[in-house]
C-alpha cells in the first residue's frame, strides 16, 4: 500500500487518481472510475467527483492500493 500525502482536507478521486499517476489523464480516471475498478472503503465507488480525505483507502482493479494521509 501506498501513502498519498495531501495538504488540503479532501481531494476528489478523479484528481487522486491523476496526482498518484495511476491515471495518466483526467479521461483515463474517469474510465476507470466508470467501468467500476476502482473502490473507496472496500466499496465500488463510481463517482469521480467523491471526495477523498485522509484515512481514506483506494484502491484500483490490477493496479495498487493507496491510503490518503494529511501532510505534515
Amino acid at each position: 500500500m501506498e501513502n498519498i500525502e495531501i495538504n488540503t482536507e479532501f481531494i476528489k478521486l478523479d484528481q487522486l487518481l491523476k496526482f498518484s499517476g495511476i491515471a495518466g489523464s483526467g479521461s483515463d480516471a474517469k474510465a476507470m472510475i466508470q467501468e467500476g475498478m476502482v473502490t473507496l472503503n472496500g466499496e465500488v465507488c463510481t463517482q469521480r467527483g467523491k471526495k477523498i480525505r485522509p484515512g481514506d483507502r483506494v484502491a484500483v482493479e490490477g493496479a495498487c492500493e493507496l491510503q490518503v494521509v494529511q501532510a505534515p
